[in-house]
């Protein structure tokens, strides 16, 4: 007889409303913050303050990996509070648009965009949509970055063939994916389904063990989470770390470069036709869940 108890049920995806508070009561305190750069070390980048795995070296691999050129159009599919895809601009002097489902996300988003491109404010727009509707043009985007933001919709496959259809012929889809190590990815059969190759799969050794870090801090100063951040977001942010802490030791983390097929040199993009701002600036899976 099996006396082993069955594994704790995965939280249910967090609602608008649930990162809405979480985002709110995040721009209270710097205790995230400092809890993502204890488990981070050197690697986190404070200027960017995501909630995610993006530390120095995978945004220097997603820059190289994206391939883009001044004045292009760059999508952050669910971007959080922006600070990835602002990045991304400011550095590669990029166009930007970001979406979340998170209307106080997006608005905090919004209110960065003069810290990373002073008066040219024009060159970044955010707005609140989902991975499965996007509600942008086909063909929009030279290319899009989806980080730690595909384990929170309900049918990954539908995500990523809507993020395909936004991208335009010889664009990019980079993205964070995780599995079991002993499980054999989808990843080109998905691809394939949306139009796309894989051109790229980086592995990321270091992700799990700064999950296990982060998770392990938040359990330990569960008590100052509940104080700081309210008890809703704490008792969500704990479920959470709970629920992934036995599974991180079988993670396998990649960064994934998806490729769009170029068409013919003087075929016309819709990402090359969208407006520009003037000279003035005028299927779920718990193995890819993160946090916030």
């Amino acid at each position: 007889m099996n006396t082993t108890p069955p594994p704790a049920p995965a939280p249910a995806l967090p609602s608008p409303a649930q990162y809405d508070a979480f985002h709110t009561a995040r721009a209270r305190t710097d205790l995230v913050a400092r809890m993502y750069a204890a488990a981070m070390g050197a690697d986190y980048p404070f200027e960017i303050g995501a909630s995610s795995s993006c530390d120095w070296p995978l945004l220097g691999l997603i820059t190289s990996r994206l391939s883009m050129r001044p004045g292009e159009l760059l999508v952050d599919a669910g971007c959080g509070t922006g600070g990835i895809g602002l990045w991304l601009a400011r550095a590669l002097a990029l166009r930007l648009d970001g979406f979340d489902l998170s209307p106080v996300a997006v608005t905090q988003a919004t209110a960065r965009r003069p810290h990373f491109l002073g008066s040219n404010t024009a060159r970044a727009t955010f707005r609140v949509a989902d991975l499965q509707n996007t509600s942008l043009p086909t063909s929009a985007a030279h290319s899009i970055v989806c980080i730690d933001a595909l384990g929170r919709t309900r049918d990954r496959d539908q995500a990523v063939a809507e993020l395909g259809r936004v991208l335009a012929p010889g664009g990019r889809l980079v993205m964070t994916r995780s599995l079991r190590r002993d499980a054999t990815p989808t990843w080109v059969e998905q691809a394939a389904a949306a139009g796309l190759i894989v051109e790229h799969v980086d592995e990321r050794p270091g992700e799990p063990a700064m999950w296990e870090r982060l998770y392990s801090l938040w359990i330990t100063h569960a008590d100052e989470l509940r104080r700081e951040l309210g008890d809703a977001p704490a008792r969500s942010m704990l479920a959470v770390a709970e629920h992934m802490l036995p599974a991180l030791p079988g993670r396998r983390a990649v960064l994934l470069t998806l490729y769009r097929h170029a068409t013919a040199p003087d075929q016309a993009r819709t990402a090359d036709r969208m407006a520009r701002p003037d000279r003035h600036g005028g299927r779920h899976t718990p193995d890819e869940r993160t946090p916030q």
